[in-house]
């Protein structure tokens, strides 16, 4: 899967024990993944951040975090896992497959990175991680296009805060003869929030969805912030 021989196989294989199949030790211990997961967690923090460090080096601040949140997010890191076939390696009682189904997968990778780290060093772990999960299995530039999805971002904020969401767009008659031309307004609860005018309507959506979403935060004109928890329109 790595690419590597391990040193001491003992701690991959702990790697993939859940807390619900939790092994018992000689002192009357019981052992699982928890504590490697904690490390490997850390680990691909430390890894993603200072390749997105290195990858781009004229972003902001703002925009490296949202990048690193997005790779390395519950989402992304389950479904890598499920890639690299850990669905079948896992040791759990079956009542936590399920229960625990969108969590459990991408918490025994992070174990496994933490194994790895402590088989086999910070360096490996790097690479591995690099070349071998996240060139494979991310898609780096379609997180960056969803960090310019302001219609997107707009729509998750709705959901999270109760509010109703709408997007009015027509075309307009004037321009129709010249070239398509179209107008959105973005309504939260039927109050006009955000306006936009381009030649498609994807991108007037887009334009009035970020003007809406800028005035969640008067302070950001770019795309790197992430709105206050009660901040209202």
């Amino acid at each position: 899967m790595f690419g590597i021989t391990p040193e001491n196989i003992e701690l991959y294989k702990l790697a993939l024990v859940h807390r619900s199949a939790s092994v018992g030790v000689g002192d009357g211990r019981t052992v699982n993944n928890e504590r490697l997961e904690f490390l490997g967690d850390a680990v691909i923090e430390a890894v993603v951040s200072e390749f997105l460090f290195i990858e781009y080096p004229d972003a902001r601040e703002g925009v490296l975090s949202k990048l690193r949140s997005r790779m390395v997010s519950r989402e992304t890191l389950n479904r890598v896992a499920l890639d690299l076939g850990l669905e079948a390696m896992l040791v759990a009682h079956p009542s936590s497959l399920v229960a625990s189904r969108n969590n459990i997968y991408g918490d025994a990778l992070e174990a496994l990175i933490g194994a790895l780290y402590l088989d086999q060093g910070y360096e490996t772990a790097n690479r591995v991680l690099i070349e071998r999960i996240f060139v494979e299995y991310v898609d780096l530039e379609a997180l960056e296009q969803t960090e310019k999805d302001f219609k997107s971002r707009m729509i998750e904020w709705g959901q999270k805060h109760h509010r109703r969401i709408e997007f009015c767009s027509r075309e307009c008659a004037d321009h129709v003869e010249l070239a398509p031309h179209f107008e959105s307004e973005l309504l939260v609860d039927g109050e006009r929030r955000g306006y936009g005018d381009a030649r498609s309507k994807k991108e007037a959506e887009q334009i009035a969805a970020r003007e809406a979403y800028e005035r969640l935060h008067p302070a950001t004109t770019t795309p790197d912030a992430t709105p206050d928890e009660g901040a209202d329109l």
